[in-house]
């Protein structure tokens, strides 16, 4: 399947989307929106890949949301029918929340490779992936506030919970630029590459490494860092309990201390496709 904004291939278990709009600075246009959530929910099912990793062509990661998006509907509200405006609006803001809520939801890790600017929905996008990797000219910017709006798409849920929350507020607060180092720093960023090429190599042997695993326990790591994110440590641990009791793979573990013993990769079966 094409897309508009971004090319999707997979190939030695890893897919990798590429947003491929540089001369637009790979801004998100409605068909964006529309079909990150198909090619992401489509590769979780398929279970064929093992890891996703998204990339950007061109100088920037991506300049956010388009201002096509702005424009399709909601922000031109009827003033004489004002709260049966916002009633739409709300489920428009909805369904763009839903494009980066795919990403969590993908039963395989997701790792994206930020080179120069991830602004507004950019940050969005980012705090949305499990992993994020940056090039040393990369930079963040909640670009909302500048332009008279409150972040609405997943900013505040996702960035208070990766870095500091005073970061968080100041990045909102004054829709700043955190450039790379600063971002390691505080630990929005896993780890900085000198150039463009240097972070996808980087972010690509990373990619190597999870497949190298039972595909089954990677995804019970993602999982379970997702619900104990959100719940108290009691009920994590209890949820661990019940997923291992159901879910433990005494094959995978045999598997993994013989091919270490062997010297050898290990072959682990993969995640089954799920019914359409």
């Amino acid at each position: 399947m094409t897309y508009a904004c971004f090319s999707v291939e997979i190939a030695d278990r890893i897919a990798h989307i590429r947003l491929n709009r540089p001369e637009k600075a790979n801004s998100m246009i409605p068909e964006f929106w529309r079909e990150l959530p198909v090619a992401v929910d489509r590769i979780s099912a398929d279970g064929e890949a093992r890891v996703i990793v998204i990339s950007s062509e061109g100088k920037h990661f991506t300049s956010g949301m388009d201002i096509s998006v702005f424009m399709s509907g909601g922000l031109d509200g009827d003033a004489a029918n004002a709260h049966v405006s916002a009633e739409a609006f709300r489920h428009k803001i909805k369904s763009l929340q839903e494009t980066f809520t795919c990403l969590e939801r993908a039963r395989q890790p997701v790792l994206a490779a930020i080179q120069g600017g991830a602004i507004g929905a950019g940050v969005d996008l980012a705090t949305a992936c499990d992993c994020r990797y940056a090039s040393s000219d990369a930079f963040f910017a909640v670009q909302e506030t500048a332009i008279g709006m409150t972040a609405d798409v997943g900013t505040f849920p996702r960035l208070v919970k990766i870095i500091p929350e005073g970061w968080a507020r100041q990045m909102a607060y004054t829709a700043e630029r955190l450039p790379a180092a600063k971002a390691k720093e505080i630990g929005l960023v896993n780890e900085v590459f000198e150039t463009s090429e240097a972070l996808l190599d980087g972010v690509m042997a990373i990619a190597r490494q999870i497949v190298a695993h039972s595909p089954l326990a990677v995804t019970g790591c993602k999982a379970m860092a997702n619900y104990a994110r959100d719940h108290s440590t009691a009920d994590a641990l209890d949820y661990i309990a019940v997923w291992n009791a159901a879910m433990l793979r005494p094959d995978d573990i045999k598997e993994a201390f013989i091919a270490r013993g062997e010297k050898r990769a290990p072959a682990f079966d993969g995640l089954k496709r799920l019914p359409e």
